[in-house]
């Protein structure tokens, strides 16, 4: 599991370890039952506290993206696929309204929007 951390992220360092690993699990990079790193190791890895990375794997399993198990560590659980596919559709959903505001701005009228789309869907 790769995880690159930003200091100049408004995001808090465990935010954005759980935040990759769900993007991990949801593009199929991880998959239910896949080990993680310890949470000792990936602190001394990733050169941060061992709270940290704790908080991250307790966030983590709190979302029901991973599940521990006492003396084997954590693993990647179980998804519901439907619940999966509704949380891909909302960062599509964010990622498209972004890019609107970004259009917006720009003047595009939602014909230049939809071709854009098409050739990018094209390619």
């Amino acid at each position: 599991m790769r995880v690159v951390l930003s200091n100049t992220s408004s995001k808090a360092i465990y935010e954005q370890i759980a935040d990759q690993v769900k993007d991990s699990i949801m593009k199929g990079e991880l998959s239910p039952g896949d080990a993680l790193p310890s949470i000792r190791a990936l602190a001394r890895d990733l050169r941060i506290s061992v709270i940290t990375t704790k908080r991250a794997y307790e966030e983590l399993e709190k979302e029901k993206y991973i599940e521990t198990i006492q003396g084997k560590g954590s693993f990647i659980a179980a998804q519901d696929n439907e619940l999966m596919r509704e949380k891909r559709l909302n960062i599509i959903e964010e990622k498209l309204m972004d890019a609107i505001m970004e259009a917006r701005i720009l003047g595009l009228e939602l014909i230049e929007i939809n071709e854009i789309l098409k050739v990018l869907w094209e390619e």
